[in-house]
């Protein structure tokens, strides 16, 4: 059996790729840019083929010998996010339709019921994608699932930082609403398991843990597995979703964009209304997980750096055409650069350690207070901050997050290099390479560059240039010295190095 999976560089694509894999599936992965699978463990197992659902003609190739295809993709976060779902919906059922697919798997969210309230536009996006595949004359299973407990989900993310920064807090009304979470590794099960419905199931399913809860009970609930002291919790009615999302946005790594929806979908209750699912997979051996124990399962992997894929996994499209800091010739018009070099007294591979082990908890080496400002500026503009943190402290791959960059090359031991992804007039990278000068020295190259756009972009860079001599020239100096001083002998980077700058 060929499965397509799309949405293999998001947070349950990249996770059930490889599950796939070890049920002895045949796995195709469609994305935008088969580079950001490189680096991925399973990823010399699969197929990569090059896509884009929004492109139509992009896709047969893709879609060729495919027995079921899953659509796990959505544009949250990104402005008119129903319209990009509409279409990419349409082309996905169009592609699967003229290519023979016997089975389309669908992850989507809670129906929206008549409550009262307005459904949110996230829910009747995810229900209108799920009507679009059920219609496409291919059989179609629809999973909907509320809240996702697993390590690295935006869900569980929110929650977390939420529960352990605040043991006080003033909420909004929806922490009283009913919502059945389930474990991702549930979600997981059921995916990989619907691969073999028998052909005339064509329906939505509802998907839950064993447990019904309000958003503050799972809040107290997470405290007491987290060893943490029971939260004082005030609901009031003057915080509307639009101003909690704000909130979330500040104290968690969630930005705005992608907390928006999500506190929207809780103003509705998200229970599970029926089970049939089970009647076609049969639920996990030893029964669905419990809250608590997907809380604990998700917190011992953060605490070994086991997180296999992260929310912030997933980056929306690229414009189209832009040039790249590796570029011979800039086609974007003007360049601002800002180069730095530092004779490095260690081995290539110990600079190459402390490079890959920038930002998140081991910060950025050089001056704390202007990362910080420049990450709560960004958050209050509606970007991503620093919060995004990292996946592994030691090891990065090409297109996940890294604070408020991306990862956008990896050559090992020689370059990494980072697309900013915060609010800026224009766009811009910083790279940092590891060149061997002999046995015992090396030399550190560092590069800014940025594209400006528009008059602002020219203005930007001119108000920040005076910081870069005390900000970009720290990093180098102290990236260098940070080299200098971890053991050479070490495969991670050193705690006796020097302490890095948030």
């Amino acid at each position: 059996m060929r499965c397509l999976v799309t949405g293999a560089t998001g947070y349950i694509g990249g996770r059930l790729a490889p599950l796939l894999l070890a049920d002895g599936r045949q796995v195709r992965c469609l994305a935008r840019h088969a580079g950001r699978l490189r680096d991925v463990p399973w990823a010399a197992r699969a197929e990569i083929a090059e896509g884009d659902l929004r492109r139509p003609e992009t896709l047969p190739a893709a879609f060729a010998g495919v027995d079921v295809a899953y659509y796990l993709v959505h544009s949250l976060g990104q402005a008119g996010f129903e319209t990009a779902d509409r279409e990419a919906a349409v082309n996905f059922a169009d592609a699967a339709r003229a290519a023979g697919v016997r089975r389309i798997v669908y992850l989507g969210g809670p129906e929206p019921k008549a409550d009262g309230e307005l459904p949110s536009a996230h829910l009747q996006s995810r229900a209108e994608v799920g009507r679009i595949l059920l219609g496409s004359g291919v059989p179609t299973a629809v999973l909907r699932a509320a809240v996702i407990i697993g390590s690295g989900s935006a869900s569980f993310e929110m929650l977390r930082h939420l529960t352990e920064r605040l043991p006080a807090m003033v909420t909004p009304r929806w922490v009283r609403n009913r919502i059945q979470p389930i474990a991702v590794r549930d979600v997981l099960h059921y995916l990989a398991g619907c691969a073999a419905l028998p052909p005339q199931v064509n329906r939505a399913f509802d998907i839950g843990g064993p447990d019904v809860l309000t958003f503050g009970d799972m809040m107290q609930r997470y405290a007491r597995v987290a060893g943490l002291r029971r939260r004082i919790i005030l609901p009031v009615r003057p915080l509307t979703p639009s101003l909690s999302s704000y909130w979330v946005g500040l104290i968690t790594p969630v930005p705005n964009a992608i907390a928006r929806p999500l506190v929207e979908s809780l103003v509705h209750e998200a229970v599970a209304h029926e089970h049939d699912i089970a009647a076609y997979v049969p639920d996990p051996p030893g029964g669905l997980t419990t809250f608590d124990r997907a809380v604990e399962l998700a917190l011992v992997k953060i605490r070994d750096a086991q997180v296999e894929t992260r929310w912030s996994t997933a980056s929306g499209p690229d414009a189209p055409a832009e040039p790249l800091p590796s570029d011979p010739k800039w086609s974007g018009g003007t360049a601002y650069t800002d180069v730095r070099e530092r004779a490095v007294h260690a081995p290539a591979g110990a600079l190459w350690r402390v490079i890959e082990g920038v930002g998140g908890e081991n910060g950025w080496y050089s001056f704390p207070l202007a990362w910080a400002v420049r990450g709560w500026l960004d958050r209050l503009a509606g970007g991503v901050g620093l919060r995004r943190g990292r996946r592994d402290p030691h090891r990065l791959r090409v297109g996940e997050a890294l604070d408020f960059w991306r990862v956008e090359e990896i050559v090992p031991g020689e370059l990494l290099r980072l697309r900013a992804e915060m609010r800026l007039p224009g766009r811009a990278w910083l790279e940092m390479r590891a060149e061997p000068t002999g046995d015992d020295t090396s030399r550190y190259v560092q590069r800014a560059v940025f594209l400006p756009r528009g008059l602002s972009g020219h203005v930007y860079w001119g108000a920040v240039f005076p910081f870069h001599a005390i900000v970009f020239g720290g990093m180098a100096r102290n990236i260098a010295r940070g080299a200098e001083t971890t053991p050479h002998t070490s495969p991670q980077p050193s705690p006796s190095r020097p302490t890095p700058g948030r």
